[in-house]
C-alpha cells in the first residue's frame, strides 16, 4: 500500500492551477483589506484592496492561457477556477462596497443577490460548458456577462475612494425606503448581477 504524503494533494497542481490560486490569494486580500479599513479607517487600505482585484483578473486570464498552452486542462483546474472568482469577483467587490458605505438594509440585500448571481453564473458554465464548446476545446461563447466584468464596478469604486467620496459623501446619496436605507450607486450591483444570470446575452469567447 502507498505511503501517503503530507500535501500530497498539492503536488498534483499544475502550473496553472497556482496562477488560479494566486487569483484566489488575492480575492481574499481584498476583503481583508475592506475589513481593515471599517477597523482603523485608512482609506490607503481599501485602494490596496482595490489594486488587488485586477491583480486577481490578470491571475484569472493567464491561468486559462497557461493551461491550454500546456495542454493540462482538467476538471479540477475548472473548479478551481470558478472557486477562486467567486471569491474575487464576487464576494470580494460587494465587501468593497460595504467598505465604502452601501451598507443600508437595501445595499445588503442587492450585494447579496449579487453574489449569488455570481455563483449561479459560474455554476452554469460548469454543466454548459461542453454543450456550448459543441464538441470542441472551447466554449464559443459566453451565456450572460462574466463574473470577472465586476472589475468594471471596482474601478468605480476606487475612483469614489480615490477622490474621497465614500461613506456619507458616496456619489449618489442614499434613500430612505420603507424601514431601510438604499444608496442608489449599489444599483449598478443589481444591473451587474442580473446580466451575469441573462441566458439570452451571449457574448462571443475569444
Amino acid at each position: 500500500m502507498p505511503r501517503s504524503r503530507h500535501f500530497s494533494m498539492l503536488r498534483d497542481f499544475h502550473l496553472a492551477d497556482w496562477f488560479t490560486l494566486a487569483n484566489a490569494f488575492c480575492g481574499t486580500g481584498a476583503v481583508f483589506a475592506a475589513m481593515r479599513f471599517l477597523q482603523d479607517g485608512q482609506r490607503g487600505d481599501l485602494l490596496i484592496g482595490m489594486a488587488l482585484i485586477p491583480l486577481a483578473f490578470a491571475f484569472d486570464a493567464l491561468d486559462g492561457r497557461i493551461a491550454r498552452w500546456r495542454k493540462v486542462a482538467s476538471t479540477l483546474g475548472r473548479e478551481l477556477d470558478s472557486l477562486a472568482d467567486v471569491i474575487s469577483f464576487g464576494i470580494a467587490p460587494a465587501a468593497l462596497a460595504y467598505a465604502c458605505g452601501m451598507q443600508g438594509g437595501w445595499d445588503w440585500l442587492v450585494l447579496s443577490y449579487f453574489v449569488c448571481c455570481g455563483v449561479s453564473r459560474l455554476a452554469r458554465y460548469n454543466v454548459t460548458a461542453e454543450t456550448l464548446a459543441d464538441g470542441g476545446d472551447k466554449v464559443r461563447y459566453f451565456e450572460g456577462t462574466p463574473i470577472p466584468s465586476s472589475l468594471l464596478l471596482v474601478v468605480v469604486l476606487a475612483i469614489a475612494a480615490w477622490q474621497g467620496r465614500i461613506g456619507e459623501a458616496l456619489w449618489l446619496g442614499a434613500v430612505q425606503l420603507g424601514p431601510w436605507q438604499l444608496h442608489p450607486l449599489v444599483l449598478l450591483f443589481a444591473l451587474s448581477g442580473s446580466l451575469m444570470i441573462s441566458k439570452t446575452l451571449r457574448i462571443p469567447k475569444f
